[in-house]
């Protein structure tokens, strides 16, 4: 009997188990499958792995050689150009028994220096991916990201941009900190752009608009002191390498926005992450050179 009790019970206990609902297969693989599926792209083929190590290895020399040749002429130019930075704050006038403006000097920034730093900056970036972080590298891009590329650019280009600022006659040290710290922002942005849709199937462009909006500030501030100077009675007119460098630049800058949008609506050749990378290289490239060689035909050549 209780052998055939056990069995009973165990009869029991299946019959139990078979008259449970069970969820559609369907559902259950809902239930498991999270919202966003961290998708891995295939890793780099040899051949386009190598072919973004000659990138990398070409645009170290070019910027590198370009930053030597313009600290060569900044230094063999006598007086150094510079600009003059100065900090603006408000004095107590005992005559007047108010607050007035006053400015006092702080340096003198080295525009040829600077241009150099900024292509030495890129030159050590293709450096490190060319050669010591060759395999992290091709790991990110295999996972479509490339944080290097946002943290170069978030100093080299805010450099960049400090550089047009003080040749649009921005002195004041804040607002040159200001436009620094609000551009390296949209860059960083663009990282996190990144960062956020790594394995999505659908895009999020929330942090895109957030760049968008912080990398139009400086410009905006920028075109405004252009055009106080431009139209203050009596100035003397603005000199047209100034122009040329604020609208070569802006249509730069705007090129790396728009390669964005490209990848990551999935738009022709830039489906392919790849494409996007080379883009940005070959846009970076030529941003870095103009800007240079604008600012020493302006201001360095002898």
């Amino acid at each position: 009997m209780a052998t055939l009790g056990k069995l009973y019970t165990k009869s029991k206990h299946s019959s139990w188990a078979e008259q449970r609902p069970c969820p559609p297969e369907d559902a259950r693989l809902t239930a498991a499958t999270p919202a966003v599926t961290d998708v891995k792209l295939s890793p780099l083929e040899a051949g386009r792995a190598h072919s973004l190590f000659r990138w990398n290895a070409v645009l170290f020399v070019l910027h590198g050689l370009q930053g030597l040749l313009i600290l060569a002429l900044s230094f063999a130019k006598d007086p150094m150009v510079t600009s003059p930075v100065v900090s603006s704050y408000l004095t107590f006038d005992t005559a007047s028994e108010s607050l007035v403006p006053a400015q006092r000097a702080l340096f003198e920034l080295p525009i040829g220096p600077s241009v150099a730093l900024f292509l030495f900056m890129s030159a050590i970036a293709h450096f490190l991916l060319a050669w010591p972080l060759r395999g992290w590298y091709e790991d990110r891009l295999a996972s479509g990201i490339q944080p290097m590329r946002w943290l170069e650019y978030s100093l080299s280009s805010s450099v960049m941009i400090v550089i047009i600022a003080t040749l649009s006659g921005i002195q004041e040290i804040g607002t040159l900190v200001a436009i620094f710290g609000v551009n390296a922002a949209m860059n960083l942005f663009g990282w996190s752009m990144e960062s956020a849709n790594q394995g999505r199937t659908r895009t999020q462009w929330n942090h895109y608009v957030f760049g968008v909006v912080a990398g139009i500030v400086p410009w905006i501030v920028i075109g405004i002191a252009l055009l106080t100077a431009a139209t203050a009675p009596g100035a003397e007119p603005i000199p047209g390498f100034v122009w040329a460098i604020f609208i070569s630049l802006f249509i730069s800058f705007n090129i790396f926005a728009i390669t964005m949008i490209l990848q990551y609506g999935k738009i022709g050749r830039w489906k392919d992450y790849l494409m996007g990378e080379k883009t940005y290289m070959f846009m970076s490239l030529f941003a870095k050179t103009i800007l240079a060689w604008q600012v020493f035909a302006g201001t360095l050549a002898p």
